[in-house]
């Protein structure tokens, strides 16, 4: 027995979306990596999949959440609640009164 055509459609349309949901992810934008004030004591750790953990001290995972990159501005979502923003300036993270350079 054949499947009706608007199904085979429809799964074809959801294989399409899901794989374009995949590569959203997947792709890289210029600013993932590390980012580090000049003493080293706050360290942002931009993922490619939109997720940030930021260490404070000693404290390795002080902070996590999403972010997302427009330009070169760049809106965090902490997963506590707590949200924040920042700006890419000449290679230099601004976010929230700290300077963080790439590492």
């Amino acid at each position: 027995m054949h499947k009706p055509l608007a199904t085979l459609m429809a799964v074809a349309l959801l294989g399409q979306v899901a794989s374009a949901q995949e590569t959203d992810t997947v792709t890289p934008h210029p600013y993932v990596g590390m980012w580090v004030t000049e003493d080293g004591r706050i360290r942002h750790e931009l993922l490619p999949n939109n997720r940030y953990v930021e260490a404070r001290g000693s404290r390795e995972r002080a902070y996590e959440g999403r972010y997302e990159v427009t330009g070169t501005h760049i809106e965090y979502w902490d997963d506590t609640g707590f949200t924040a923003d920042g700006d890419f300036i000449d290679g230099v993270l601004h976010h929230a009164g700290m300077i963080l350079y790439r590492r």
